[in-house]
């Protein structure tokens, strides 16, 4: 996987960047267009300024109820998200970083110690591996062996998204997810010769709706949008170089679910027992349970939260009727990100892009 685009990002975020500010454009970032998560905010405050300092301006990418999982962060750069992870899979937990730069795992690896004894751990719980992620297996990563694979604006740097998806699938357990955000567009193959938008992020972001299409050829599930962002940019240099082309992050969710799954509808009723989501639970931007509030769902729904970490946190009911409408996974998920954010309107933020 030794092609122009990796030397390019290797050499930009190993040896060019020492800190966020050295950063072009904040292009490679996420705002939630949901609060963080308690837990979350928590463990993000006790993790070393140091670790913090060195993080590239993406989104903290963070599902919920993760204590006990075993997790893989595609392109952990300082490690900052990883050391969130670990804090909230708990001792039994494990959590597993991966980067393709000799500088990023030095530098994350620094902290293994120092955060296993700030979240009062008898041993670590977190490692960091140089390793590519075209070849997982390469890097010591076995097949179905995660519950959980985030990526956070790191897939848009890599030029075989493909494989990517399909290394994420393979190392995920039955009822595992894929869990990431990154950047959207419809770019022209010049700009991945632009080292700089290819650092950015934003010369190698997917097509929306190459996105679906990757995902149901792999096997995954529909993609689940959780949150979207408008990219805009006001660095005048960047400007010029992308002209009229429009960008938008978001952040999907996607599971990997029973190839023999039922195809019914359900009925479907929340507990309330989902960490920090007591009233709630918000599993994207189309479905929100409110506890104890009985609510119908699709098939592909009903085998989401039969077939995955959640499926104690319901009481579900198959119904008789089959779903026969393919398109009943949720409304916007087939959809530009763009019109998801005129849909959901204020409850996607604006991402501006400026030069430092």
């Amino acid at each position: 996987c030794r092609t122009a685009c990796h030397e390019n990002g290797r050499n930009y975020y190993g040896s060019w960047l020492e800190t966020s500010d050295d950063l072009q454009t904040n292009a490679a970032c996420v705002m939630p267009s949901r609060p963080l998560l308690k837990s979350a905010c928590e463990a993000l405050k006790q993790v070393h300024p140091d670790v913090c300092k060195r993080y590239f301006g993406c989104g903290l990418v963070i599902p919920e109820k993760l204590e006990g999982c075993t997790v893989l962060d595609l392109g952990s750069g300082s490690g900052r998200d990883c050391y969130v992870l670990s804090k909230l899979v708990g001792e039994r937990g494990r959590v597993i970083g991966l980067d393709m730069t000799d500088e990023m795992i030095v530098a994350s690896q620094k902290y293994v110690q120092y955060h296993q004894e700030q979240f009062g751990y008898s041993k670590p719980n977190t490692v960091f591996v140089k390793g590519y992620m075209e070849k997982l297996n390469d890097a010591g990563i076995q097949n179905n062996s995660l519950d959980v694979v985030v990526s956070n604006c790191v897939i848009c740097l890599c030029p075989d998204k493909r494989t990517v998806i399909s290394e994420a699938y393979n190392v995920l357990k039955e009822g595992g997810e894929l869990y990431y955000s990154d950047m959207y567009a419809n770019v022209p193959d010049s700009f991945k010769e632009d080292p700089v938008l290819w650092g950015e992020g934003m010369a190698g972001a997917l097509y929306w709706r190459d996105l679906i299409t990757l995902m149901n050829d792999i096997g995954f599930s529909t993609p689940h949008m959780v949150a979207g962002s408008q990219i805009v940019v006001h660095n005048p240099e960047i400007q010029r170089k992308t002209g009229d082309v429009k960008y938008v992050s978001g952040t999907y969710r996607i599971f990997k679910l029973p190839q023999n799954s039922i195809k019914t509808r359900a009925l479907v009723t929340y507990k309330g027992t989902v960490p920090d989501c007591a009233e709630c639970f918000e599993l994207d931007a189309s479905h929100s349970f409110e506890t104890n509030v009985p609510v119908e769902v699709g098939a592909e729904m009903a085998a989401i939260l039969q077939n995955t970490r959640f499926s104690t946190d319901f009481n579900i009911t198959m119904l008789d009727t089959p779903d026969t409408d393919q398109s009943s996974t949720p409304q916007y998920c087939h959809l530009s990100p763009f019109l998801l954010a005129d849909k959901l309107g204020s409850s996607v933020k604006q991402c501006s892009k400026t030069g430092h």
